[in-house]
Formats: C-alpha cells, sequence, structure tokens
C-alpha cells in the first residue's frame, strides 16, 4: 500500500515535468516568432558588375631601367692643380658652362713666351724677304754671286718656316690655357666634384666629375625570345605593323602606365645566356620625372585590335591550377564559371574564354561566397569601379 502511494506520487510529478516543458517550449517557439534576430540571417550583400565587352589592344609587361642619352666624364686635358670649382654639385648646367678651372699661371706663361716667340719669328721672316728682294736686284745687276742669291732665297724659306712652328706653338699654348677652365660639354645634371680645390689633377687621367643629360632619356628593357619571335610573327601576317612601337612607362611609385614614348632601338641579336634580347625606348622628360637609374615598367603593344571581354582581377578566384569567378544566376544565386585568362588591359583582365558578354560577375563581397547555389543580395555596380559604401546604422539617441 506504501508502495503503491509512491508510484503514484512519481506519476504525478512526472507528469508535472511535462506539462512545464511543453509550456516552455510553447513560449520558447512563441517568442522565436515575434523576435526577427533569432530567425535565419538573410543573403549577404555583393557587388556585382557586367562584363565589359569592347575592342582592345594587348600589352606586354617588362621590366627596365632609365638612362641617360649622354653620359659625360669630366677630365682634364692638362695637368695642375684645382683652384676653383666653379658650380654647385647637382645643379643643371648648360652647354659651355664653366665647372672648374686649373691653375692658369704657367700656362699664361707659356702662352707669353709662345706669342713672342711667334712675334720675333714673324719680324725675321719679314727681314728675310727684304733681303731676297734686295738679292733679285743685285743678281739681275750682276752685283752679287749667284750663291749668295741662292742662300738669301733659302733663308726667307727657313724664316716663313720658323713662323709656321711659332705660329702652331703658339696655338698649343693658348689650348693648353683654353683647357685650365673645364666647361660642361653638354646640357645636363653635373654629379658630385670628384676633386676639390688644392688638389692635383692628371691630364686625361682624373676624374673631375660626370654630367648626364636628362631631356630626353632612355629606357632599356629586355624582353625574353618568345615574346620577340611571336612579334616577328605578327609583323609577318600584318597583324602587328612594324611602326606600331609606342610604349607606356610607370615608375615605382606610380599607378599605371603615365608616360608614353616609342622604341628606337633592338639589339642585333638575342642574348645566349638569358635568352632575351634588348630594347630602349626614348621618353621626353620636361618635368624631370625620369632620373637616371630609376627602374621603370613598360608596356608594348603585343597585339593588334581585337575584340575582348574584360573583368576586374579582384572577381577572379583559384582553385588548385583552374581560375573561376561567381556570376549573378537565377533568384540571384551565385554560380560558378571555369575561365582562362588573357593580360591586362587599362586595369582589366582579359577572358580568353568561359564567359558571356550579359553575365554579371561577382566583384567585391566574393569572400562571403561558400558554396555555389548560394543566395546573395546583389548591388550593380560598373567594372572597374570601387565597393560601394556600408549602409549605415541608425543610432538611438538619448
Amino acid at each position: 500500500m506504501r508502495i503503491h502511494k509512491a508510484l503514484t506520487g512519481v506519476g504525478v510529478w512526472l507528469a508535472l515535468v511535462a506539462i512545464a516543458a511543453s509550456i516552455a517550449a510553447a513560449f520558447a517557439y512563441d517568442r522565436a516568432a515575434k523576435d526577427p534576430s533569432d530567425a535565419a540571417p538573410p543573403p549577404p550583400q555583393v557587388s556585382v558588375a557586367e562584363v565589359v565587352s569592347r575592342q582592345v589592344r594587348e600589352w606586354d609587361d617588362f621590366t627596365g631601367r632609365v638612362a641617360a642619352v649622354e653620359t659625360v666624364e669630366l677630365r682634364p686635358r692638362v695637368s695642375g692643380y684645382v683652384e676653383r670649382v666653379a658650380y654647385e654639385e647637382g645643379q643643371e648646367v648648360r652647354k659651355g658652362d664653366l665647372l672648374f678651372v686649373i691653375d692658369q699661371r704657367r700656362y699664361r706663361a707659356d702662352h707669353d713666351r709662345a706669342e713672342a716667340e711667334l712675334a720675333r719669328a714673324r719680324s725675321e721672316a719679314e727681314l728675310a724677304r727684304t733681303e731676297d728682294a734686295r738679292a733679285q736686284t743685285l743678281i739681275a745687276a750682276r752685283a752679287i754671286s749667284g750663291e749668295e742669291f741662292e742662300a738669301r732665297r733659302a733663308a726667307t724659306a727657313q724664316a716663313d718656316a720658323a713662323v709656321r712652328a711659332a705660329e702652331a706653338a703658339a696655338a698649343r699654348a693658348r689650348l693648353d690655357l683654353e683647357f685650365t677652365t673645364v666647361r660642361s660639354p653638354i646640357n645636363g645634371r653635373a654629379g658630385r666634384a670628384l676633386v676639390t680645390v688644392g688638389n692635383l689633377a692628371q691630364a686625361d687621367d682624373t676624374l673631375l666629375t660626370t654630367v648626364v643629360s636628362l631631356d630626353p632619356v632612355y629606357v632599356y628593357f629586355e624582353g625574353d625570345e618568345q615574346t620577340y619571335l611571336r612579334y616577328n610573327e605578327l609583323a609577318r601576317k600584318g597583324e602587328r605593323e612594324e611602326s606600331n612601337n609606342r610604349v607606356r612607362v610607370g615608375l615605382a611609385n606610380e599607378t599605371g602606365y603615365p608616360h608614353e614614348g616609342t622604341v628606337d632601338f633592338v639589339d642585333n641579336q638575342v642574348d645566349t645566356r638569358t635568352g632575351t634580347i634588348r630594347a630602349r625606348a626614348v621618353l621626353a622628360n620636361p618635368d624631370r620625372v625620369f632620373t637616371p637609374g630609376l627602374f621603370a615598367r613598360v608596356q608594348i603593344e603585343g597585339s593588334g585590335q581585337f575584340d575582348a571581354l574584360l573583368i576586374d582581377d579582384k572577381a577572379v578566384l583559384t582553385d588548385q591550377d583552374r581560375k573561376y569567378v561567381y556570376v549573378l544566376g537565377p533568384q540571384n544565386t551565385a554560380v560558378r564559371k571555369d575561365i582562362e585568362l588573357g593580360g591586362m588591359v587599362d586595369e582589366l583582365r582579359i577572358v580568353s574564354s568561359g564567359l558571356e558578354p550579359r553575365d554579371k560577375v561577382i566583384v567585391h563581397g566574393v569572400q562571403k561566397v561558400f558554396m555555389p547555389g548560394m543566395p546573395v543580395t546583389p548591388v550593380v555596380i560598373a567594372m572597374g569601379a570601387p565597393p560601394p559604401a556600408p549602409p549605415q546604422l541608425a543610432s538611438n539617441s538619448q
């Protein structure tokens, strides 16, 4: 009897627990229905852009170095101690500007002596010509012997030769005196003075400074053998004109390729050690943007004009060795498409195959797409445009 009552009490207790659980479940369901924050999250917002279809020219990328068209190492033509450095290091100079002065005193003395020797030789030559003229009169009157007449004529010739030698010596002395002033042979920028005042400069040996021209400049770059052969093949087929030698250049701190130039030289042989061939572009440099030695990025037209599909490179994903993108499918779902890529044109990527002109590619927010067929909330933008600003959350003011 006591056991029966105990079992009856346990049953009542279990019944009460079951009723309480049912009430709690009903309350939780009602709360979930009323509280939208506990519902499933909405589809992620992504930016989509329609594939760009237009005619383009493909450009090949190379790396190169800026070089001066003219580079001069200034060395003195006469020896002597440097008396003056007549320029500021690093300044632009014009052709003929004075850069260095070498002690002129010895060369001025040599010049004065040579001029005096020339004056003496001319005086002696004048006297010899006068005596020769007198000898011609006397020989006609048979007043002198033929031997003396010939001697006076020979003296005249010797005096004339002495004048020419003195003139050459004077010219050499003038040159030496002129060479004591070292001037810039080109327009450009002068470098550091490697020899300062009081130091001995040896003729044709001591390097005084360097001068490099600034406008225009060269950009040297190297292309691989396959690219060189492809250009030749396109030229033979008439798909690329040989005269089409435009290049675009950008520096390390620049976006894109804002400078234009032309290729004016291609080497006559391929380097067998590297399998490359050197080329050179020439560019105007009025604003002094380019400095010899700078790294440069070079683009050159690698094809004729053709129709192409272009997308933002940010939309491209990688699956091992395959490239793919997500496009907007039916009912705003993400659809995967495997693609083949080409080069870059105007900061957009060429798609060789895998897309259609009307496809809308997911560009920004593609990391939110975890699998094909996932629903998304699309925001349409132009291809290559930045992502739209995120929506501003309303703040509760107290």
